[in-house]
């Protein structure tokens, strides 16, 4: 699986994708920068970008890296070779070459701004590792996605109706329910609806580390009382690994299974 691994990390590392989603990420930084002349302003302004933009880029890069491996995964499986190290060895490539990219990216410009002398370091750290984890979830769910549809066009549509159903429409649903349901006592099930998305999870996890939770209204004290506490960072971190977890062993169920 490490030589599989390694070649699919050299392989992307080789891509001019991967120049072009780390030099977004540089220019980013310094445009932020310059522009709110101030660590923490910045890092908000980043934790909007972040939250959406890394699942999108994670969910395409991994079906588009699949669907392009094609041939070369046939050639492999030909081989005396385990094809649960095949594949996690593709996905741990792709997720582990994405998350470099946006960790170097995003911490040149601010390490070179001053980050190590700032109170915004754990802000700014809380959002790298969110970062990964939404990296590391969203490769695998579009891995997950890959091997289950021959047809890159329905591949690429389910790949891009998952990532709109977490970052957008899961949050109009579940407003309306909370809307609708306002009458009753709703703390429970907004914790267990904010896990159930990754997206709003680390979004929440971010904006309860900024301090501004304020901005959530009565939720926001709600998420104060579980999230603002270690528990409540341990059981979230718990819940980000899960999500992690739980793709990748489909990813290995799949592979076994699937008739090449």
């Amino acid at each position: 699986m490490l030589k599989i691994l390694k070649y699919s990390f050299y392989d992307l590392m080789r891509s001019r994708w991967s120049y072009v989603y780390f030099a977004f990420y540089l220019l980013l930084g310094i445009v932020l920068l310059f522009l709110n002349n101030d660590l923490s302003k910045a890092v908000i302004t980043l934790m909007n970008v972040i939250i959406i933009l890394v699942p999108l880029i994670g969910t395409i890069f991994g079906v588009m890296y699949y669907y392009n491996s094609k041939e070369f995964t046939e050639l492999l499986l030909a081989q005396p070779l385990k094809r649960s190290s095949i594949f996690l060895g593709q996905y741990l490539g792709v997720a582990i070459s994405l998350s470099m990219s946006l960790i170097l990216g995003l911490g040149l410009p601010f390490v070179f701004y001053g980050l190590f002398e700032s109170s915004a370091i754990w802000d700014f750290s809380l959002l790298l590792i969110t970062g990964t984890f939404l990296t590391l979830i969203f490769t695998a769910l579009a891995f997950n996605i890959a091997l289950s549809n021959e047809n890159k066009i329905k591949g690429f549509g389910y790949a891009i109706l998952l990532w709109l159903f977490l970052a957008v429409i899961y949050d109009g649903i579940f407003l309306m329910i909370l809307i609708g349901f306002e009458e009753y006592p709703l703390d429970k099930v907004s914790l267990i609806g904010t896990m159930l998305n990754p997206i709003d999870l680390s979004r929440t996890l971010i904006l309860l580390k900024l301090d501004i939770s304020a901005l959530l209204g009565y939720t926001g004290a709600i998420f104060k009382q579980f999230f603002g506490t270690s528990f409540g960072l341990i059981v979230s971190f718990i819940a980000l690994s899960l999500w992690v977890i739980v793709p990748v062993l489909r990813i290995v169920y799949k592979s076994k299974k699937k008739d090449f």
